[in-house]
Protein backbone atom coordinates (compact mmCIF):
# COMPACT_ATOMS: atom_id res chain seq x y z
CA UNK A 1 0.00 0.00 0.00
CA UNK A 2 1.38 2.64 -0.96
CA UNK A 3 2.14 5.80 1.49
CA UNK A 4 -0.28 8.48 0.50
CA UNK A 5 -3.31 5.84 0.61
CA UNK A 6 -2.82 5.01 4.07
CA UNK A 7 -5.99 5.68 5.85
CA UNK A 8 -5.81 8.62 7.98
CA UNK A 9 -4.97 7.15 11.59
CA UNK A 10 -1.67 5.32 10.07
CA UNK A 11 -0.88 8.17 8.33
CA UNK A 12 2.95 8.25 8.51
CA UNK A 13 2.51 12.09 9.46
CA UNK A 14 1.66 10.87 12.59
CA UNK A 15 4.71 8.87 13.41
CA UNK A 16 8.43 9.46 13.81
CA UNK A 17 10.15 9.56 9.60
CA UNK A 18 13.17 8.03 11.14
CA UNK A 19 11.64 4.50 12.02
CA UNK A 20 10.18 1.91 9.34
CA UNK A 21 7.24 1.99 7.96
CA UNK A 22 6.87 -1.00 9.00
CA UNK A 23 7.23 -0.26 12.48
CA UNK A 24 5.96 3.00 12.65
CA UNK A 25 2.49 1.39 11.61
CA UNK A 26 2.06 -1.48 14.09
CA UNK A 27 1.82 0.80 17.31
CA UNK A 28 3.21 1.98 20.39
CA UNK A 29 3.97 -0.86 22.21
CA UNK A 30 5.62 -3.61 19.94
CA UNK A 31 8.01 -3.15 16.66
CA UNK A 32 8.57 -5.61 14.31
CA UNK A 33 12.18 -7.45 13.89
CA UNK A 34 13.17 -9.31 11.13
CA UNK A 35 13.42 -12.85 11.72
CA UNK A 36 16.28 -14.76 12.54
CA UNK A 37 18.38 -16.34 9.18
CA UNK A 38 17.65 -20.00 9.23
CA UNK A 39 21.10 -20.60 10.88
CA UNK A 40 20.52 -18.36 13.96
CA UNK A 41 18.10 -20.01 16.89
CA UNK A 42 17.56 -15.87 17.99
CA UNK A 43 18.72 -12.61 18.45
CA UNK A 44 21.69 -11.83 21.12
CA UNK A 45 19.42 -10.09 23.49
CA UNK A 46 20.62 -7.61 25.78
CA UNK A 47 19.84 -4.74 28.16
CA UNK A 48 21.30 -2.01 25.23
CA UNK A 49 18.47 -3.99 22.31
CA UNK A 50 15.91 -3.23 25.21
CA UNK A 51 16.75 0.21 26.00
CA UNK A 52 17.00 0.86 21.94
CA UNK A 53 13.30 -0.17 21.94
CA UNK A 54 11.87 1.44 24.83
CA UNK A 55 13.78 4.80 23.01
CA UNK A 56 12.06 3.64 19.90
CA UNK A 57 8.58 2.84 21.50
CA UNK A 58 8.74 6.05 23.87
CA UNK A 59 8.42 8.52 20.57
CA UNK A 60 4.97 7.19 19.86
CA UNK A 61 3.90 8.88 22.95
CA UNK A 62 2.30 12.41 23.76
CA UNK A 63 4.86 14.67 25.75
CA UNK A 64 2.87 13.83 28.68
CA UNK A 65 2.33 9.90 29.02
CA UNK A 66 4.90 8.09 31.78
CA UNK A 67 7.90 6.76 29.56
CA UNK A 68 7.80 3.09 28.84
CA UNK A 69 10.84 2.55 31.28
CA UNK A 70 8.89 4.54 34.24
CA UNK A 71 10.42 7.21 36.10
CA UNK A 72 9.66 6.48 39.57
CA UNK A 73 11.29 2.83 39.94
CA UNK A 74 10.83 0.05 42.22
CA UNK A 75 11.05 -0.13 46.20
CA UNK A 76 13.58 -2.34 45.64
CA UNK A 77 15.72 -1.78 42.03
CA UNK A 78 15.84 -5.09 39.80
CA UNK A 79 18.14 -5.82 37.01
CA UNK A 80 16.30 -5.23 34.06
CA UNK A 81 14.78 -8.27 31.90
CA UNK A 82 16.18 -9.09 28.47
CA UNK A 83 13.03 -8.35 26.62
CA UNK A 84 10.29 -6.77 28.48
CA UNK A 85 9.86 -3.27 29.60
CA UNK A 86 9.35 -2.67 33.20
CA UNK A 87 5.85 -2.54 32.64
CA UNK A 88 5.41 -5.49 30.65
CA UNK A 89 7.14 -7.38 33.73
CA UNK A 90 4.28 -6.20 36.22
CA UNK A 91 1.76 -6.82 34.05
CA UNK A 92 3.46 -10.66 33.75
CA UNK A 93 3.68 -10.84 37.42
CA UNK A 94 0.09 -9.78 37.83
CA UNK A 95 -1.84 -12.18 35.71
CA UNK A 96 0.51 -14.86 37.18
CA UNK A 97 -0.76 -14.21 40.52
CA UNK A 98 -3.05 -16.77 43.05
CA UNK A 99 -5.23 -13.61 43.50
CA UNK A 100 -5.61 -12.73 39.70
CA UNK A 101 -6.75 -16.42 39.24
CA UNK A 102 -9.39 -16.10 42.03
CA UNK A 103 -11.08 -13.69 40.21
CA UNK A 104 -12.84 -16.53 38.31
CA UNK A 105 -14.80 -18.08 41.07
CA UNK A 106 -16.04 -13.98 42.54
CA UNK A 107 -19.22 -12.21 42.33
CA UNK A 108 -19.06 -8.91 39.57
CA UNK A 109 -23.04 -8.60 40.62
CA UNK A 110 -24.57 -11.76 39.74
CA UNK A 111 -23.73 -15.08 42.64
CA UNK A 112 -21.48 -17.33 40.55
CA UNK A 113 -23.23 -20.37 39.62
CA UNK A 114 -26.97 -18.41 38.92
CA UNK A 115 -26.17 -18.52 35.03
CA UNK A 116 -23.03 -19.77 32.08
CA UNK A 117 -22.54 -15.98 30.83
CA UNK A 118 -23.27 -13.74 33.62
CA UNK A 119 -19.88 -11.39 34.30
CA UNK A 120 -17.38 -12.38 37.19
CA UNK A 121 -14.93 -10.47 38.52
CA UNK A 122 -12.29 -11.78 36.28
CA UNK A 123 -14.42 -11.46 33.20
CA UNK A 124 -15.20 -7.59 34.04
CA UNK A 125 -11.19 -6.98 34.70
CA UNK A 126 -10.48 -8.77 31.46
CA UNK A 127 -13.21 -5.76 30.13
CA UNK A 128 -11.45 -2.99 31.63
CA UNK A 129 -8.24 -4.06 30.55
CA UNK A 130 -9.10 -4.15 27.09
CA UNK A 131 -11.27 -0.94 27.20
CA UNK A 132 -7.86 0.46 28.80
CA UNK A 133 -5.63 -0.10 26.12
CA UNK A 134 -7.83 1.30 23.47
CA UNK A 135 -8.15 4.38 24.71
CA UNK A 136 -4.43 4.76 26.25
CA UNK A 137 -3.81 3.99 22.37
CA UNK A 138 -5.90 6.47 20.89
CA UNK A 139 -4.69 9.17 23.35
CA UNK A 140 -1.08 8.33 22.93
CA UNK A 141 -0.04 7.36 26.74
CA UNK A 142 1.30 4.10 27.83
CA UNK A 143 -0.89 0.97 27.29
CA UNK A 144 1.27 -1.42 29.21
CA UNK A 145 0.56 0.82 32.32
CA UNK A 146 -2.72 1.24 31.57
CA UNK A 147 -3.13 -2.07 31.59
CA UNK A 148 -0.82 -3.38 34.68
CA UNK A 149 -3.43 -0.70 36.41
CA UNK A 150 -6.81 -2.41 35.21
CA UNK A 151 -5.67 -5.83 35.66
CA UNK A 152 -4.37 -5.19 39.59
CA UNK A 153 -7.43 -3.04 40.22
CA UNK A 154 -9.45 -5.53 41.43
CA UNK A 155 -7.28 -8.42 43.10
CA UNK A 156 -8.44 -7.35 46.92
CA UNK A 157 -11.85 -7.63 46.07
CA UNK A 158 -13.78 -9.83 48.07
CA UNK A 159 -15.97 -12.69 47.64
CA UNK A 160 -20.14 -12.01 46.78
CA UNK A 161 -19.02 -8.37 44.91
CA UNK A 162 -19.72 -5.34 46.81
CA UNK A 163 -22.21 -7.13 49.06
CA UNK A 164 -19.38 -8.78 50.33
CA UNK A 165 -17.21 -5.67 50.79
CA UNK A 166 -19.93 -4.17 52.62
CA UNK A 167 -20.06 -6.74 55.12
CA UNK A 168 -16.33 -7.46 55.64
CA UNK A 169 -15.96 -3.58 56.33
CA UNK A 170 -18.75 -3.59 58.90
CA UNK A 171 -16.90 -6.82 60.52
CA UNK A 172 -13.76 -4.82 60.96
CA UNK A 173 -15.55 -1.50 62.01
CA UNK A 174 -17.05 -3.60 64.68
CA UNK A 175 -13.24 -4.58 65.44
CA UNK A 176 -11.56 -1.21 65.23
CA UNK A 177 -10.91 -0.97 61.59
CA UNK A 178 -12.29 -1.16 57.94
CA UNK A 179 -12.30 -3.07 54.68
CA UNK A 180 -11.69 -1.44 51.40
CA UNK A 181 -11.42 -3.53 48.01
CA UNK A 182 -8.92 -0.68 46.58
CA UNK A 183 -6.64 -0.95 50.08
CA UNK A 184 -6.30 -4.47 49.82
CA UNK A 185 -5.74 -5.13 46.12
CA UNK A 186 -2.64 -2.94 46.85
CA UNK A 187 -2.30 -4.91 49.91
CA UNK A 188 -2.03 -7.70 47.45
CA UNK A 189 0.69 -6.74 45.48
CA UNK A 190 2.44 -4.77 48.07
CA UNK A 191 2.30 -8.05 50.67
CA UNK A 192 0.70 -10.88 50.22
CA UNK A 193 1.63 -12.24 46.89
CA UNK A 194 4.84 -13.55 46.56
CA UNK A 195 7.42 -13.09 43.08
CA UNK A 196 11.18 -13.40 45.50
CA UNK A 197 11.89 -14.17 48.23
CA UNK A 198 14.17 -11.11 48.58
CA UNK A 199 11.02 -8.89 49.03
CA UNK A 200 7.69 -8.84 50.01
CA UNK A 201 4.91 -8.81 47.59
CA UNK A 202 5.38 -8.21 43.60
CA UNK A 203 8.02 -5.17 44.01
CA UNK A 204 5.53 -3.18 41.11
CA UNK A 205 6.56 -0.25 39.58
CA UNK A 206 5.22 2.42 41.55
CA UNK A 207 3.51 4.75 39.12
CA UNK A 208 1.06 1.07 39.20
CA UNK A 209 0.83 1.51 43.11
CA UNK A 210 -0.08 4.74 42.81
CA UNK A 211 -2.82 3.88 40.28
CA UNK A 212 -4.16 1.13 42.01
CA UNK A 213 -4.35 3.41 45.40
CA UNK A 214 -6.22 6.42 44.14
CA UNK A 215 -8.29 3.96 42.08
CA UNK A 216 -12.10 5.35 42.57
CA UNK A 217 -15.39 4.84 40.74
CA UNK A 218 -18.98 5.79 41.52
CA UNK A 219 -19.10 2.41 43.18
CA UNK A 220 -16.15 3.13 45.66
CA UNK A 221 -17.02 4.75 49.07
CA UNK A 222 -13.50 6.07 50.47
CA UNK A 223 -13.89 7.73 53.99
CA UNK A 224 -11.02 8.90 56.04
CA UNK A 225 -10.72 5.74 58.00
CA UNK A 226 -9.87 4.03 54.82
CA UNK A 227 -6.62 5.62 54.51
CA UNK A 228 -5.65 5.35 58.02
CA UNK A 229 -4.67 2.44 57.80
CA UNK A 230 -3.01 2.67 54.48
CA UNK A 231 1.13 1.99 54.51
CA UNK A 232 1.51 3.32 51.16
CA UNK A 233 -0.53 6.20 51.10
CA UNK A 234 2.44 8.54 51.00
CA UNK A 235 3.65 6.93 46.86
CA UNK A 236 1.17 9.88 45.61
CA UNK A 237 0.52 11.98 48.31
CA UNK A 238 2.16 14.88 46.10
CA UNK A 239 1.18 13.97 42.87
CA UNK A 240 -1.90 13.67 40.65
CA UNK A 241 -2.98 10.58 39.06
CA UNK A 242 -1.18 9.85 35.76
CA UNK A 243 -3.32 9.92 32.79
CA UNK A 244 -3.47 6.53 32.78
CA UNK A 245 -4.33 5.81 35.67
CA UNK A 246 -7.07 8.47 35.52
CA UNK A 247 -8.12 6.52 32.23
CA UNK A 248 -8.71 3.06 34.31
CA UNK A 249 -10.80 4.47 36.37
CA UNK A 250 -13.09 5.82 33.83
CA UNK A 251 -12.85 2.74 31.29
CA UNK A 252 -13.65 1.05 34.65
CA UNK A 253 -16.72 2.73 34.90
CA UNK A 254 -17.27 2.31 31.45
CA UNK A 255 -16.78 -1.24 31.27
CA UNK A 256 -19.26 -2.23 34.23
CA UNK A 257 -22.17 0.31 32.77
CA UNK A 258 -21.94 -1.71 29.63
CA UNK A 259 -21.40 -4.89 30.57
CA UNK A 260 -24.49 -4.72 33.53
CA UNK A 261 -26.83 -3.48 31.26
CA UNK A 262 -26.39 -6.54 29.56
CA UNK A 263 -26.22 -8.42 32.29
CA UNK A 264 -29.84 -7.02 33.09
CA UNK A 265 -31.23 -7.25 30.01
CA UNK A 266 -30.16 -11.16 29.93
CA UNK A 267 -31.75 -11.75 33.48
CA UNK A 268 -34.74 -9.94 32.15
CA UNK A 269 -34.47 -7.55 34.96
CA UNK A 270 -35.38 -4.87 32.23
CA UNK A 271 -36.22 -4.47 28.46
CA UNK A 272 -35.15 -2.86 26.20
CA UNK A 273 -38.31 -0.28 25.70
CA UNK A 274 -37.16 0.27 29.43
CA UNK A 275 -33.76 1.72 28.21
CA UNK A 276 -35.62 3.78 26.21
CA UNK A 277 -36.45 6.30 29.13
CA UNK A 278 -32.76 6.64 29.29
CA UNK A 279 -30.94 8.80 27.31
CA UNK A 280 -27.54 7.30 27.09
CA UNK A 281 -29.29 4.08 26.55
CA UNK A 282 -31.72 5.16 23.92
CA UNK A 283 -28.77 6.40 21.60
CA UNK A 284 -27.15 3.28 22.14
CA UNK A 285 -29.74 1.27 21.14
CA UNK A 286 -30.18 3.28 17.96
CA UNK A 287 -26.85 2.85 17.38
CA UNK A 288 -27.01 -0.87 17.31
CA UNK A 289 -30.47 -1.35 15.96
CA UNK A 290 -29.10 -0.02 12.55
CA UNK A 291 -25.12 -1.70 12.84
CA UNK A 292 -27.01 -5.22 14.13
CA UNK A 293 -24.72 -4.92 17.25
CA UNK A 294 -25.42 -5.16 21.08
CA UNK A 295 -26.52 -2.29 23.44
CA UNK A 296 -23.65 -2.91 25.70
CA UNK A 297 -21.44 -2.19 22.40
CA UNK A 298 -23.44 0.76 21.62
CA UNK A 299 -22.89 2.24 25.49
CA UNK A 300 -19.29 1.55 25.16
CA UNK A 301 -18.94 3.66 21.44
CA UNK A 302 -20.70 6.85 23.28
CA UNK A 303 -18.71 7.05 26.25
CA UNK A 304 -15.42 5.97 24.59
CA UNK A 305 -16.12 8.64 21.89
CA UNK A 306 -17.31 11.08 24.43
CA UNK A 307 -13.80 10.93 26.49
CA UNK A 308 -11.79 11.32 23.40
CA UNK A 309 -13.45 14.94 23.00
CA UNK A 310 -13.54 15.94 26.38
CA UNK A 311 -10.22 15.08 26.95
CA UNK A 312 -8.70 16.41 24.32
CA UNK A 313 -10.37 19.98 25.54
CA UNK A 314 -9.43 19.11 29.35
CA UNK A 315 -5.77 18.85 27.82
CA UNK A 316 -5.86 22.15 25.98
CA UNK A 317 -7.96 24.09 28.48
CA UNK A 318 -5.06 23.04 31.53
CA UNK A 319 -2.23 23.55 29.15
CA UNK A 320 -1.30 20.38 29.31
CA UNK A 321 2.14 19.38 27.49
CA UNK A 322 4.34 17.80 29.83
CA UNK A 323 4.10 14.74 32.41
CA UNK A 324 5.04 17.42 35.29
CA UNK A 325 1.80 19.40 34.11
CA UNK A 326 -0.33 15.92 34.72
CA UNK A 327 1.32 15.81 38.14
CA UNK A 328 0.87 19.45 38.71
CA UNK A 329 -2.71 19.72 37.97
CA UNK A 330 -5.41 20.52 40.38
CA UNK A 331 -8.09 18.77 38.44
CA UNK A 332 -8.98 14.86 36.70
CA UNK A 333 -8.08 15.64 33.09
CA UNK A 334 -9.46 12.55 31.31
CA UNK A 335 -13.12 12.92 32.00
CA UNK A 336 -16.79 13.28 30.15
CA UNK A 337 -18.50 15.55 28.67
CA UNK A 338 -21.02 17.43 31.32
CA UNK A 339 -23.76 16.39 29.16
CA UNK A 340 -22.90 12.94 29.11
CA UNK A 341 -21.44 12.61 32.74
CA UNK A 342 -25.22 13.42 33.56
CA UNK A 343 -26.94 11.07 31.13
CA UNK A 344 -24.28 8.84 32.57
CA UNK A 345 -25.47 9.08 36.02
CA UNK A 346 -28.65 8.95 35.24
CA UNK A 347 -28.37 5.69 33.36
CA UNK A 348 -26.80 4.64 36.66
CA UNK A 349 -29.35 5.52 38.97
CA UNK A 350 -31.73 3.26 36.72
CA UNK A 351 -29.95 0.40 37.17
CA UNK A 352 -28.87 0.87 40.82
CA UNK A 353 -33.17 1.06 41.03
CA UNK A 354 -33.82 -1.48 38.22
CA UNK A 355 -30.92 -4.36 38.87
CA UNK A 356 -28.53 -3.82 41.98
CA UNK A 357 -31.98 -3.65 44.19
CA UNK A 358 -33.66 -6.77 42.61
CA UNK A 359 -35.21 -8.79 44.66
CA UNK A 360 -33.56 -11.50 42.87
CA UNK A 361 -30.07 -9.93 43.40
CA UNK A 362 -30.82 -8.38 47.15
CA UNK A 363 -32.05 -11.50 48.38
CA UNK A 364 -28.23 -13.24 47.00
CA UNK A 365 -26.86 -9.98 48.49
CA UNK A 366 -27.70 -10.54 51.87
CA UNK A 367 -26.52 -14.13 51.89
CA UNK A 368 -23.38 -13.71 51.11
CA UNK A 369 -23.55 -11.34 53.35
CA UNK A 370 -24.55 -13.57 55.88
CA UNK A 371 -22.16 -16.05 54.96
CA UNK A 372 -18.40 -13.66 55.37
CA UNK A 373 -20.12 -11.87 58.48
CA UNK A 374 -20.34 -15.99 60.29
CA UNK A 375 -17.06 -16.96 58.87
CA UNK A 376 -15.48 -14.10 59.92
CA UNK A 377 -16.65 -14.45 63.65
CA UNK A 378 -16.03 -18.41 63.54
CA UNK A 379 -12.62 -17.38 62.03
CA UNK A 380 -11.85 -15.37 65.53
CA UNK A 381 -13.67 -17.75 67.84
CA UNK A 382 -11.75 -20.56 65.99
CA UNK A 383 -8.61 -19.34 64.02
CA UNK A 384 -7.46 -22.02 61.68
CA UNK A 385 -3.89 -22.93 60.64
CA UNK A 386 -4.04 -20.55 57.33
CA UNK A 387 -4.98 -17.78 59.49
CA UNK A 388 -2.59 -17.71 61.94
CA UNK A 389 0.13 -18.55 59.35
CA UNK A 390 -1.15 -15.49 57.94
CA UNK A 391 -1.05 -13.23 61.05
CA UNK A 392 2.62 -14.81 61.87
CA UNK A 393 4.26 -14.19 58.54
CA UNK A 394 2.96 -10.32 58.06
CA UNK A 395 3.47 -9.53 61.97
CA UNK A 396 -0.48 -7.79 62.24
CA UNK A 397 -3.79 -8.40 64.60
CA UNK A 398 -5.62 -11.56 64.25
CA UNK A 399 -8.38 -9.48 62.65
CA UNK A 400 -6.35 -8.55 59.91
CA UNK A 401 -4.76 -11.82 58.97
CA UNK A 402 -8.95 -13.00 59.13
CA UNK A 403 -9.99 -9.92 56.01
CA UNK A 404 -7.12 -10.98 54.67
CA UNK A 405 -8.08 -14.76 54.31
CA UNK A 406 -11.77 -13.83 53.78
CA UNK A 407 -10.98 -11.61 51.15
CA UNK A 408 -9.45 -13.80 48.98
CA UNK A 409 -11.71 -16.38 48.65
CA UNK A 410 -14.48 -17.36 45.79
CA UNK A 411 -17.81 -17.11 46.47
CA UNK A 412 -17.84 -21.11 46.27
CA UNK A 413 -15.18 -21.23 48.65
CA UNK A 414 -16.47 -19.21 51.22
CA UNK A 415 -19.59 -21.39 51.33
CA UNK A 416 -17.78 -24.46 51.21
CA UNK A 417 -15.70 -23.43 53.92
CA UNK A 418 -18.43 -21.71 56.24
CA UNK A 419 -20.62 -25.41 55.88
CA UNK A 420 -17.42 -27.73 56.58
CA UNK A 421 -16.58 -25.54 60.42
CA UNK A 422 -20.58 -25.89 60.90
CA UNK A 423 -22.02 -23.02 59.89
CA UNK A 424 -25.33 -22.46 57.82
Amino acid sequence: MAKENLPGFLSPALFPAKLPLQSRIRGTSRLFFKPSPPHISCYTLNVSALTNRIVAANKFLAPYAVPHQGLLGRVKAEPEDETRSPFQRDRDRIIHTQAFRRLQGKTQVFVIGEGDHYRTRLTHTLEVAQISRDIARTLRLNEDLAECIALAHDLGHPPFGHAGEQALDKWMHDHGSSFEHNRQSLRNVTTLEEHSSLIAGLNLNNEILEGMQKHRTPHDQSTASDHAHDDHRDHAQHRSLSLEAQVVNLADEIAYTGHDVDDGLRAKLFTNKDLDGNVLSASALQRCSERGTSVRGGIIHLLVMDLYAATQKSIEKNTIKSLDDVYRASELIVCFSSTMQKELDALRAFLWQRMYLAPAVQSANDEGKKIVLDLCEHLLKHPIEKVLALQKSHGGELVEAIKDYVSGMTDQFAASSLLNMGGK
